[in-house]
């Protein structure tokens, strides 16, 4: 009975990527290629106490035309939980003029395979798309305090991508430097917008935190609650740690930078309105009206309200998740609250809208 089960899942898994490659081929304009990059930046470089001492990279870009893509995807290789769609390995990058780069940002403990739906599909359609595990707040490695509470830094890191990508053998002469973008999810939400000139102020999020008008951001993880409450200990106990942290309210800005999408953003509360009114480019936000980790009235809404000319689209009752890669039935049984989306929510149809806007915007902004 239990082999009968399993089977019959398997089945369902390969009809429904078979529908979706089929989705994808239609739409594509290049073949896509995926590499990844251990990049090494200029010392000295805060960690956040990650024990790898490198941005773990993934690349997606516009293959030559003979390149084979296969289906790529997280977990076992016969039962995978996540699709991240087809590449072909370290193919070889289509010919062409310099192609615009988008750095893409995961959320709070992902990976940098989480936004490979959107990676790929900017890379069918001629971008160069690089997304990085930021150290310290990735699932390769137990997240620690300065990785959840240092966020800003995550914009260092996107920084660091940059003057890394210049020099890639692969790639440098490939970028034109000129239209550079970022899109981010979640924690990665909040980094776009700090690269694009949104300062922190940490104390602003403890205050919304303790004012009636708290909301899910402030309870809806629990190891981030758990994380708040250590650093809070630490500021007390650790001058290196205290002094680190009062670096956040610095601006971060990345001037190479010119386009930002953010997507279900968050935490959004801890930026000073000051410098969200002084953002000068575009900025284009998405997000679940039923978002159950970052809600909009606290987070999008507010970016929208605050940040000038930025746009704001809202999906009907949408939750966080929507903007994960797309599971699998069996990473819907075993992944659970990432691969599972409120009633009526079709995450495919979600990505394909996010996607359609995101290519709009970035080829506007990035002219």
């Amino acid at each position: 009975m239990i082999r009968t089960i399993w089977i019959g899942l398997l089945v369902l898994w390969l009809i429904l990527l078979a529908a979706s490659d089929v989705a994808c081929a239609e739409d594509a304009v290049f073949k896509v290629g995926v590499a990844t990059r251990d990049f090494v930046p200029v010392e000295p470089f805060d960690w956040r106490g990650a024990g790898t001492h490198l941005l773990r990279a993934v690349i997606w870009y516009p293959a030559a035309a003979d390149a084979r893509e296969e289906p790529q995807w997280i977990g076992p290789r016969i039962l995978p939980f996540v699709s991240t769609g087809r590449a072909a390995p370290d193919a070889a990058p289509a010919e062409g003029p310099r192609r615009p780069l988008i750095l893409l940002s995961h959320g709070f403990g992902g990976t940098a395979l989480d936004l490979a739906w959107l990676g790929a599909a900017l890379a069918a359609h001629g971008f160069i798309t690089v997304a990085v595990d930021h150290p310290g707040n990735n699932r390769s490695e137990d997240r620690t305090v300065e990785g959840y509470e240092l966020k800003w830094l995550r914009a260092v890191d996107l920084s660091a991508v940059i003057d890394a990508m210049r020099s890639d053998r692969a790639f440098g002469d490939r970028i034109d430097l000129g239209r550079i973008g970022a899109a981010g999810h979640s924690y990665g939400g909040y980094t776009v917008i700090a690269i694009a000139g949104g300062i922190t102020d940490p104390e602003r999020t403890e205050a919304f935190c303790r004012s009636p008008a708290a909301d899910a951001l402030c309870t809806s993880q629990a190891d981030a609650t758990e994380l708040r409450l250590k650093s809070r200990a630490r500021l007390g106990a650790d001058p290196d740690y205290r002094q680190r942290y009062g670096l956040a309210g610095q601006s971060w800005r990345d001037a190479r930078v010119r386009a930002v999408f953010a997507m279900a953003p968050g935490p959004v509360p801890a930026f000073t309105p000051e410098s969200l009114g002084a953002i000068s480019i575009p900025v284009a936000i998405v997000a679940g009206s039923a978002d159950e980790v970052a809600p909009p009235a606290s987070g999008a809404e507010v970016l929208g309200k605050a940040i000038p000319h930025a746009t704001l689209k809202l999906f009907p009752g949408a939750g966080h998740f929507v903007f994960f890669d797309a599971c699998t039935v069996v990473g819907r049984l075993v992944v659970r609250t990432p691969c599972r989306d409120p009633d009526g929510i079709d995450r495919d149809a979600v990505h394909a809208e996010t996607i359609s806007l995101a290519l709009d915007f970035f080829t506007a902004s990035l002219r």
